[in-house]
């Protein structure tokens, strides 16, 4: 539960107060609000701020540039953030960087407010290609290697993901074979179905890619591993290597997304990054992790900067999509108002302000669990190594995964949103929302597909991170929960030892404490969430357990529970958002700043609420009276925030030149 150190706030009216209220009007400072936002690394996001209005001019949203141009533009820049060094903040300071992995977080998230092409761009060169390079590798390729990517005289790929196989990495089919008689490893794309797909800067700019293959030695399979491949000089694809330009996509036509086949190529045995496995001199394959499934998960567990990187990357992109609804709606009139004798403001009408200001308390919910998502990255990574607590390291990854995928996913939703409250206005390209649309679209599956990821935070709920069933697949984990011990989830977690727990905290104690507790204490708000998500989890686990006990087999057990799992993860991501948010208001001194942020955070909470008030009611923790009291609180805390929306997107500090949509900002 949520600390509660700080200053009390103002008893909230039970459900059955329907007198009326009168708070005082908030009062909102955007430099202060701002200050919220940007959090530790206000000067990174500035400074980011400041090198976005210097690009702004070469990739306007006006100007309809042919495919090759744009790429080359979208090239340029990358390479130019490399030459002046704004891309090696997470990176060590012997290669130039700031030893700083929250920064690199911030200054991404914050490089969202411009063209998404660049930003996903840079994210493959940078993040990406060099993160696997740092994260993989050891340092005679850090030395060999670093001081080019970062600089961006050496431009690279990521290649993962194949047709076959995209979230399924543990079966891809590339192989990487050791040929000792020339001490060379020799990867081959056995078909089709295991070409490198969607693979980012393949398709034009990349000379050296990060491979991952199965690596065989001595005719023994050790599974994924990661090697260097050269796949082009001076422009030229190499021998061995087959390109094909991925063509046309929904949206980020300047990121030259391409495939890559490989018929026998070879590289030298230094290619393999072998910061966990090593092919000694003697041709032996010695690992400092003896379990291939650990090895595997451990290798993927240090590239999980990408997923907190794509999340803060959406909440970016929601931000500029909320600001230029918002701003459009405090200028636009439509129909005479009975009272002013002019029309009135789009902001006004009550249906407006619901279908935006919930969204915008989300998406400052969001930024405060980006923020505490990052704070635990660069914990677990300045670390002497992120192996070095195990407990830490997967909860960072399940707490990435999750986050990751409600931002994008309200991304996409937000953005359609305010397209829609700008009418036919918003479906200009020229007013940012059709590459806002077009360019976040992916951000669902980047990374891994949102429900994967959900069923990632769902494994580590199941099991209080047990080492046991780390490694785990989905019919590992149906087999696992089967064996579980009554003493573990299912009885821990079950319901009636829940409702228990909660009530004991709750104003009004254990009678009654759903229709007393006021709606606007965060303990209620928190505690209704902590309530869901736990008897989901609970749920999950009794199924899949009377399904194997009933002798179904477990793909059928786990395929028939699935929506279950989904459920409980998202409940569980959703409540630890909502504990960011509490945290880092209550932490703030008493001010006019704190007060709005109460008054977003309350709106976010009991939204959240709302919009499954069905399960609530279904499991006894609303009542008919308490679900409309809940609305008519929602529509009061947007009336309170009606006064002050313009400083909320204020607060964003994307600068006009950025912004754009002149035709709805004026």
């Amino acid at each position: 539960m949520a600390s509660t150190d700080a200053a009390p706030r103002p008893p909230a009216p039970s459900a059955g107060d329907d007198a009326p209220r009168t708070p005082p009007p908030l009062v909102a400072d955007p430099a202060a609000l701002r200050a919220f936002l940007d959090g530790p690394y206000a000067s990174v996001r500035d400074d980011v701020r400041a090198r976005l209005v210097d690009h702004a001019p070469i990739l306007d949203e006006r100007v309809d540039l042919p495919r090759a141009e744009l790429r080359r533009r979208v090239r340029d820049l990358v390479v130019e953030i490399g030459r002046q060094g704004q891309a090696v903040h997470g990176f060590p300071t012997a290669y130039g960087g700031g030893g700083d992995i929250g920064a690199s977080v911030a200054s991404f998230e914050t490089l969202a407010y411009g063209d998404l092409s660049v930003l996903v761009k840079s994210g493959v060169q940078f993040g990406l290609f060099g993160g696997a390079v740092l994260q993989l590798g050891t340092a005679r390729h850090h030395d060999t290697y670093l001081p080019d990517i970062l600089s961006g005289r050496l431009l690279g790929c990521f290649a993962m993901t194949e047709t076959g196989h995209g979230s399924n990495v543990q079966a891809i089919g590339t192989t990487a074979r050791y040929d000792p008689g020339t001490d060379e490893l020799v990867v081959t794309t056995p078909d089709d179905s295991a070409r490198k797909d969607y693979i980012g800067n393949a398709a034009e700019d990349g000379e050296l890619a990060v491979v991952f293959a199965q690596l065989e030695v001595a005719g023994e399979q050790h599974g994924v591993h990661a090697v260097l491949v050269p796949i082009r000089s001076a422009g030229e694809v190499l021998p061995g290597v087959r390109i094909e330009d991925c063509g046309a996509k929904l949206g980020l036509e300047g990121v030259d997304n391409g495939r890559i086949w490989f018929d026998g190529v070879r590289v030298p045995r230094a290619n393999l990054l072998d910061r966990f496995a090593s092919i000694e001199d003697d041709g032996a394959y010695r690992s400092s992790i003896e379990n291939p499934d650990r090895r595997f998960f451990t290798m993927l567990g240090t590239l999980v900067q990408g997923r907190v990187s794509i999340g803060g990357a959406a909440v970016g992109a929601s931000k500029v999509a909320l600001e230029i609804a918002i701003r459009y709606g405090l200028r636009r009139r439509q129909f005479e108002s009975a009272t002013e004798g002019e029309e009135t403001l789009l902001l006004d009408y009550g249906m407006h302000q619901r279908r935006l200001l919930p969204l915008l308390a989300r998406t400052y919910a969001l930024s405060c669990a980006q923020e505490e998502v990052a704070r635990q990255l660069h914990e677990v990574f300045s670390a002497d190594t992120p192996e070095a607590d195990d407990r830490a390291r997967r909860a960072l990854e399940s707490r990435a995964a999750g986050t990751k995928a409600l931002a994008t996913w309200h991304a996409t939703r937000t953005i359609q949103e305010c397209r829609e409250a700008c009418g036919g206005a918003g479906y200009l390209a020229a007013n940012r929302f059709a590459a806002l649309k077009a360019d976040t679209d992916v951000f669902a599956t980047f990374e891994g597909d949102n429900h994967v990821l959900l069923q990632l935070v769902a494994k580590g709920l199941l099991t209080d991170y047990s080492s046991e069933f780390e490694d785990l697949d989905q019919f590992g984990m149906v087999r696992f929960v089967t064996g579980l011990a009554v003493e573990t989830v299912i009885e821990r977690t079950a319901a009636h030892q829940l409702l228990e727990r909660i009530r004991d905290v709750l104003p009004g104690g254990r009678d009654g404490w759903d229709q007393e507790a006021g709606l606007l204490d965060p303990d209620y708000q928190l505690a209704m969430l902590r309530f869901r998500e736990e008897h989901q989890l609970a749920g999950v686990a009794r199924r899949l357990k009377a399904g194997v006990d009933a002798g179904r087999p477990t793909g059928e057990v786990f395929s028939r529970v699935q929506d279950h799992v989904i459920a409980a993860a998202r409940s569980h991501v959703e409540r630890l958002v909502l504990e960011a948010f509490v945290e880092r208001v209550r932490a703030l001194p008493e001010s006019p700043a704190r007060d709005v942020l109460t008054a977003l955070s309350d709106l976010y909470a009991l939204t959240t609420i709302e919009a499954d008030r069905g399960w609530f009611l279904e499991h006894g923790r609303l009542s008919a009276p308490r679900s409309k009291a809940i609305t008519r609180e929602v529509s009061e805390v947007l009336r309170r925030l009606r006064p002050v929306a313009g400083e909320l997107v204020e607060a964003f500090g994307i600068p006009a030149e950025v912004l754009g949509a002149r035709d709805l900002v004026g």
